[in-house]
């Protein structure tokens, strides 16, 4: 059996706030009510928004809540030699082409089409690009995300992850252990998606793929912001052989606009000076009981350990 390894993955664009800290606060109490081990990832490829004083202020605040890993971080800005193997892998299997797409482009092409994208419903990509750049020089480059999918359905290859998902009737479907049965149709949805920005950056979807299995991550627990990026990074880890942990996301934080409290909506920083006060304030958002007011620290999440355990029953 794959003994249990969890992550909490913050982005160093600045320090954490309650919505971070409830995600954080989850994944370690994932790990540990499976006796399994907790790592702690510095999500910092975006860097001209990322500083290197911001990860380590982020590392000093979990260790303030007793939020303690088991390794030394990770940091993302030293690993894109894998990610650029990721990509070659993609590039030889037909599976990855290169985009000169603008964002003007974009929204021209669908203009052109009369398709009107809303807030909350951004279009997907058009394909402008996948039978070829046209004589345009490349931009970016995305993930042939249509031609996998047709793929998966044709052979039916998909028959041997189907405890981690499958794909039916043009959903793909997958079970997260918090919100249940989630559905959707990626090519629709999202389409051909990005892999490498167009200044050179890598796209949040390959890294965090490579990097959870170069981790050996086998359970996820994150934002439920992040439930619809599940089914793009299970088809890349399909597309690359990687393995798909399991995925659990939590509720969130949200201010008094109804927003997810974030960093860009002016989430403010957390005051770790109380741990046990931050600490009580992600238990109640996470269903947990509370603990009294002099509890010492350690005790406090060992008597969260147990509730989490009853709730989620976490297992390798």
């Amino acid at each position: 059996m794959v003994a249990y390894v969890g992550r909490f993955a913050p982005s160093p664009t600045g320090v954490l706030h309650a919505g971070s800290l409830v995600a954080a606060l989850a994944s370690w109490l994932d790990a540990r009510a499976a006796g399994g081990r907790w790592l702690v990832r510095i999500e910092d490829v975006d860097t001209p928004r990322c500083s290197p004083q911001a990860g380590e202020t982020l590392l000093r605040q979990l260790a303030d809540l007793g939020l303690q890993a088991d390794e030394a971080p990770l940091w993302q800005s030293q690993h894109t030699a894998a990610y650029q193997q990721a990509l070659d892998a993609l590039v030889r299997s037909g599976l990855a082409y290169p985009c000169a797409c603008s964002r003007a482009d974009i929204a021209a092409a669908h203009a052109a089409a009369g398709r009107i994208p809303t807030r909350h419903h951004p279009l997907p990509y058009p394909g402008t690009c996948r039978i070829g750049l046209q004589g345009r020089a490349p931009r970016a480059w995305r993930f042939a995300c249509e031609k996998y999918w047709s793929k998966w359905q044709l052979t039916q290859c998909g028959k041997a992850r189907i405890a981690s998902f499958s794909i039916a009737n043009n959903l793909l479907t997958w079970i997260d252990r918090r919100l249940g049965m989630q559905t959707q149709n990626v090519p629709t949805e999202v389409g051909d998606f990005v892999l490498q920005r167009a200044d050179g950056l890598w796209a949040y979807q390959l890294a965090v793929v490579v990097d959870d299995a170069a981790q050996g991550i086998t359970h996820v627990v994150r934002g439920e912001d992040l439930a619809d990026n599940t089914p793009r990074q299970m088809l890349l880890q399909a597309a690359l052989g990687l393995p798909t942990p399991r995925y659990l996301h939590t509720p969130l934080v949200r201010g008094a606009d109804g927003e997810k409290l974030s960093k860009q909506h002016g989430a403010p920083p957390l005051d770790t000076s109380a741990p046990l006060n931050a600490l009580q304030r992600a238990a109640e958002t996470l269903d947990l009981p509370p603990v009294p007011t002099q509890t010492r620290v350690a005790d406090a999440l060992a008597h969260w350990v147990m509730a989490w355990r009853a709730l989620y029953n976490p297992t390798p």
